[in-house]
């Protein structure tokens, strides 16, 4: 199912003949610069991602659980409660906001038809607001508690208990839950976002009480969030690399931690990637449109106007691809923290060795025949050595007679 902009769309006083007199060819461009402005949309997208997001979080869950009942290492349990819950918090975020999206598909793009009393729209601009910050709190909590584990084992495992880590991540929700809740207390404002399919927090509405407060809050804490999770697992990489170099040795126990050290450093550099590829769009738009005072929502009269402005389309167009980028997060997740590790890496690792296997077969080869040739040289070299000393010794001999 496919659906473009509706007429509907355009507000009726722009379609007035008593307002406005618009002749056919100026009715025609008005609904050509509609459609083009709104753009293709389908709803495949929010159907193929929920279903992927379901499929991938609850597989994840299903791991974790089974790990966490085996595991009787208590650092472990709480790496596994961490990615249990980030799977937890992606799989509710789906399943709360997608269905919604897909009803408003189903009526062809017209919202009204499915919240008349505005209502839905604050549920689902709570929902986006919690269920995207959740998961980046959650990812920085993760990559904090890899630091200590690496950096400072020793204070980890006499403080880090279980206990702590469930009331750290209950804060997180109950925190982030609260933030979302400000514009439903008259702090900020939530709004119908173009194509008017979801709802996310306004950037340009300067006049609602403490919504320019609101808006840049929620992508400075995204940006440190990400910071923070960057900043961490690049000195857990390096504590990593530098600990396997001053493990060196033919051992089996250091080459089971090399190993470890390579899947484990693969793995923080997918999630580096992810979420810079999936989070950055969308902040850095959303501190653009705020200082630009422009907003989603407001695409629509800009369709609907004779000549709409390119550059805010232009945001308007990117600010829905940045979005689902953010929604693809909750997608990725589980395989970047959990199942890439568990499947992926280990076939990457050994192809590499194997790789390295052959390399270093290679190199052997090569220096046994290079020894090999050099072998006669050598004796040869003896051999003349051998006989410019019985040479001097009998000259010295003929020399004393």
């Amino acid at each position: 199912m496919t659906s473009k902009c509706q007429p509907s769309d355009i507000p009726p006083q722009n379609l007035s003949t008593g307002t406005v007199m618009l002749d056919s060819n100026v009715s025609k461009s008005l609904q050509d610069s509609k459609s083009a402005s709104c753009g293709f949309v389908s709803v495949f997208f929010p159907i193929t991602m929920m279903v992927t997001g379901m499929v991938g979080n609850s597989l994840a869950m299903l791991l974790v659980y089974n790990a966490y009942r085996r595991k009787e290492n208590k650092r472990k349990k709480s790496f596994l409660l961490c990615i249990g819950s980030l799977a937890l918090t992606d799989l509710f975020g789906q399943v709360l906001t997608t269905p919604i999206v897909i009803s408003v598909y189903r009526a062809d793009l017209t919202w009204e038809r499915v919240d008349s009393s505005g209502t839905l729209c604050a549920f689902f601009g709570v929902c986006m607001t919690t269920f995207g910050l959740c998961p980046l709190f959650l990812a920085s909590a993760m990559a904090i508690e890899r630091a200590l584990a690496i950096t400072a084992p020793h204070w980890y495992s006499h403080y880090m208990k279980t206990t702590l880590t469930k009331q750290i991540l209950v804060i997180i929700w109950c925190l982030v839950l609260l933030f979302a809740l400000l514009p439903v207390a008259g702090v900020g404002q939530y709004t119908l976002q173009w194509p008017g399919t979801w709802c996310f927090i306004s950037t340009g509405d300067k006049d609602v009480t403490g919504n320019t407060f609101f808006a840049t809050t929620f992508a400075a804490l995204g940006i440190f969030s990400l910071l923070v999770t960057l900043s961490c697992n690049v000195v857990t990489i390096r504590a990593l690399v530098a600990r396997c170099k001053a493990k060196a040795s033919s051992t089996q126990a250091s080459k089971q931690w090399e190993r470890l050290t390579t899947e484990t450093v693969i793995q923080l550099m997918g999630i580096m990637c992810v979420l810079l590829t999936c989070w950055s769009p969308l902040l850095i738009l959303m501190l653009k449109m705020i200082s630009t005072h422009t907003s989603s929502h407001h695409c629509k009269s800009a369709a609907a106007s004779l000549l709409p402005s390119q550059d805010l389309q232009m945001d308007c167009n990117f600010f829905l691809t940045a979005i689902r980028l953010a929604s693809l997060n909750q997608i990725l997740d589980p395989w970047v923290y959990l199942l890439l590790r568990e499947i992926l890496l280990r076939k990457f690792c050994q192809v590499a060795s194997a790789v390295s296997r052959c390399s270093l077969e290679d190199q052997k080869e090569t220096q046994s025949l290079d020894v090999l040739n050099k072998k006669p040289i050598q004796s040869d070299n003896v051999q003349k050595q051998s006989l410019n000393m019985e040479n001097c010794n009998l000259n010295g001999g003929n020399e004393e007679q």
